[in-house]
């Protein structure tokens, strides 16, 4: 038989750090598990190393990791999860090659992943816990899942899992089959997954698909945040598949039926319509009279008077406005609307209320080198032409006798109704002057008036009753003069004789050299007259109204 000191003696060699014995819980305490391993002393262990499936339980035996044979308390310091462990590492390895699935539990959040129990502690990295980003992991902690082997260390002895090879392989499956069974035209149940600004990715149960913005309505959105958000449940129709590349063209617009197809008899022209104004271009402004239905208001049909350039002088996104049909194409998909119609034209009735010779007043709203414009109500504009200015007065631009903003009268000469133009002038007012012009003017007549112009060729002289006379430079005076400027200055009063009148080109021929002469001075030069050749004074005299004509103009421009 064995002495006291000889079954001590083999008790301490069967006791040793790093060796697994088994034991009986004597005591549960708060933070500590007490052990009897048969040694001198009882050995403790963890609390935090039993779990809610395997409690500890007074009289039950187990086997525990002798880590330390005596603590600061005389203890023996047990493991029961290392015991676990060496005694299921070798079994784990051979159940789960690296590839292999075993169920696990996890246990904590530790830093970069997850700790997980598979019968020993396995590690699971953050990038392999789900598909998507988890931000907080401890929703995991306590729940029980498959996991993938990854690697295997035997040295260090640690497991490296993933669940996420294992979700993305069922996942895999799961799309294939989907593929394999959608035709277009179904109809499925998707989960909104992402936002674009193009449109929206759908998870079909494991596939994703497209939902482009265009395919969302019938109406106008600017993005799919107006009609989506993410994890909203729908059903969408399936458009186009094309398995190869795994895509699935998805459509949400297309359960209602087209508002297009039936346009014509909705919105025959001529009807009234209410809408929103949806965009504003330069040519116009779209407005939508219902969800997928949008007309265009050209910018001309905006008002029958006003010449308006920008749509967006009139209106604005977001307003409502009431228009009429003009005209509809479905195959095109166009509404053609007008503001203006749902006003009388007042170029419809201009022709009665401005007959010819009417005297109307209005204000001069835009002066152009040919004429002016002037205002005869709103929306309605009648023009007078240089032309129409002046029956005696040779005038190249309207401003030289009127300026925008003032007031005049004037008469209606024509109206065009179709070309939107009113027709007026202010020299019919008055009687025109050449109608008697005997009455107030004679050949041989001296007369007094100003230097108005000089030109090249001469100067000419207003006289009384808004006339101007032509004096040539060869009628100034008995010497020859090079240049009218050095003998002559605009304002300056001069007295002259009337040579010439000519009624059929509205033209008086002045002589100031011959102002003073007798009767018997003015026979001799009239004999003198008779007798100049062509291409001397006589003839200049002719032409000098051309040219002067010509010169002015040339100023003008």
């Amino acid at each position: 038989m064995l002495t006291m000191a000889e079954a001590l003696k083999l008790n301490d060699k069967r006791f040793s750090a790093g060796s697994v014995v088994t034991g009986t819980i004597l005591e549960i305490r708060s933070k500590e598990v007490l052990v009897d391993i048969g040694f001198k002393s009882e050995g403790i262990v963890s609390a935090n190393e039993f779990n809610s499936d395997t409690p500890p339980v007074v009289g039950n035996q187990i086997d525990v990791f002798i880590e330390k044979l005596e603590n600061k308390e005389g203890m023996v310091v047990l493991s029961h999860e290392r015991a676990e462990f060496n005694k299921n590492w070798d079994k784990i390895v051979q159940a789960c090659n690296e590839g292999g699935v075993i169920k696990g539990k996890v246990k904590a959040v530790v830093k970069g992943g997850l700790l997980v129990n598979i019968g020993v502690e396995a590690f699971l990295p953050y990038s392999q816990v789900d598909v998507v980003p988890i931000k907080d992991l401890s929703g995991f902690v306590g729940k029980t899942y498959d996991f993938k082997v990854v690697k295997i260390n035997d040295e260090r002895q640690n497991i490296v899992l993933s669940r996420r090879e294992l979700i993305e392989a069922e996942r895999t499956e799961r799309r294939m089959g989907i593929l394999t069974k959608l035709t277009p035209g179904d109809i499925i149940k998707g989960t909104v997954k992402n936002l674009t600004d193009f449109g929206a990715f759908v998870d079909l149960n494991g596939l994703d698909g497209l939902l482009h913005i265009t395919d969302m309505s019938w109406g106008r959105i600017n993005h799919p945040s107006e009609m989506l958000k993410v994890g909203q449940e729908l059903d969408v129709v399936v458009l186009d598949i094309n398995r190869e590349k795994e895509r699935v063209s998805l459509g949400l617009k297309q359960k209602l039926p087209n508002p297009w197809d039936l346009i014509e008899n909705k919105y025959p022209a001529g009807t009234k319509v209410k809408g929103k104004v949806v965009n504003l271009v330069s040519y116009g402004a779209f407005i939508e009279v219902e969800p997928g239905v949008e007309g265009l208001i050209h910018v001309t049909e905006l008002s029958w008077t006003k010449r308006i350039t920008k749509p967006s002088d009139v209106l604005k996104v977001g307003e409502e406005v009431e228009a009429v049909v003009l005209g509809v194409n479905r195959n095109e998909q166009k509404i053609s609307l007008g503001t203006r119609q749902l006003e009388t034209n007042p170029w419809d009735a201009a022709e009665a209320k401005y007959p010819r010779g009417t005297k109307v007043k209005g204000t001069v709203r835009n002066l152009t080198s040919f004429g002016a414009f002037v205002e005869l109500e709103d929306g309605l504009d009648g023009m007078i032409h240089v032309s129409d200015l002046s029956w005696t007065r040779k005038i190249n631009n309207p401003a030289e006798v009127i300026k925008k903003g003032d007031v005049i009268d004037a008469v209606v000469l024509d109206v065009d109704c179709e070309h939107q133009r009113i027709s007026i002038g202010i020299k019919q007012l008055t009687t025109d002057v050449w109608d008697s012009i005997d009455t107030y003017y004679k050949v041989g007549d001296v007369v007094s008036g100003k230097v108005s112009k000089l030109a090249s060729f001469g100067a000419f002289i207003a006289l009384e009753h808004d006339l101007d006379g032509l004096v040539h430079i060869s009628q100034v005076s008995e010497e020859r003069i090079e240049k009218i400027k050095n003998v002559l200055k605009p304002g300056q009063e001069v007295r002259a004789r009337v040579i010439k009148i000519d009624k059929k080109d509205r033209r008086i021929g002045l002589s100031i050299k011959a102002a003073d002469y007798s009767e018997d001075q003015i026979m001799q030069e009239a004999a003198q007259l008779d007798s100049l050749k062509p291409g001397e004074d006589l003839v200049a005299l002719e032409h000098a109204f051309d040219a002067a004509t010509e010169e002015l103009k040339e100023k003008s421009e």
